[in-house]
């Protein structure tokens, strides 16, 4: 079962999660920690629901953005960084 929580990310329990204009506003109450993330960031947080394969974020992406290639390089330090800072599991 670890195996699929790794492919299938989610986000980590008790963040708090506001939108703002540029992006989200993501609050960590058990560490008192605020973070702010871009667009690109919030929606790779919030494709990590549970749901999708961490291997398919990067096509996914590539339909939300119209890009050429899907972006694996990019998507994959973007969820390195947000597991680093326990926002996803």
């Amino acid at each position: 079962m670890s195996d699929n929580v790794q492919q299938c990310p989610e986000l980590a329990a008790g963040v708090e999660v506001n939108e703002v204009a540029d992006g989200y506003i993501v609050h960590q109450p058990d560490r008192d920690r605020v973070h702010y993330l871009n667009h690109t960031a919030a929606i790779v947080m919030e494709l990590c629901n549970g749901r999708n394969a961490a291997a398919d974020l990067p096509r996914l992406l590539q339909l939300a953005y119209g890009l050429s290639a899907p972006p694996a390089e990019e998507v994959e330090a973007c969820l390195t960084t947000l597991r680093r800072e326990g926002l996803i599991t």
